[in-house]
């Protein structure tokens, strides 16, 4: 999905300035406890699903819209599992942002996963234990508090 119309319209606004804002991201296990990553086209490193909540929308729906659009799968969440706060991005347009992101788990229903949008390279679930080596930090972090197995969400104390 291309950037939203709402975040257009702010860096018509303010440009390449700082903006924050509230994203989602979620952790796709499959009946073999595989993860499903994406390899993203803006820095070519692998990645949990994630997007930027639109003004209004609820943050499971959100993520369950997500993992359809970038990967053509259909999830059911299964629990928040932790929140936290990017440090500082900066893209490739000069564009500076930093996320509030809520993660999830989930579970896949159906599907195959394919790259169904132009912000993945590819698509591809991955071994617990055989993680590509050029993974997001942000998202080794969401896997890891998401397979930890704690009933509660984890955050920044």
């Amino acid at each position: 999905m291309p950037v939203p119309d709402f975040v257009l319209e702010l860096r018509s606004k303010i440009g390449h300035g700082p903006l924050w804002l509230s994203g989602v991201s979620v952790v796709v296990l499959d009946d073999a406890d595989r993860i499903l990553l994406t390899r993203r086209a803006d820095n070519g490193r692998w990645a949990v699903v994630s997007g930027i909540l639109e003004p209004g929308e609820e943050p499971g729906p959100t993520a369950l819209r997500e993992v359809r659009e970038e990967t053509g799968i259909v999830a059911e969440l299964i629990r928040l599992t932790s929140v936290d706060v990017t440090a500082p991005i900066v893209y490739p347009n000069g564009d500076h942002t930093q996320y509030l992101d809520l993660c999830f788990l989930a579970q896949f229903v159906s599907g195959d996963a394919h790259v169904a949008d132009d912000e993945n390279l590819e698509v591809r679930w991955f071994s617990i234990q055989d993680l590509p080596e050029n993974l997001t930090p942000t998202s080794l972090l969401r896997i890891e508090k998401a397979l930890a197995g704690n009933v509660e969400t984890w955050f920044a104390r």
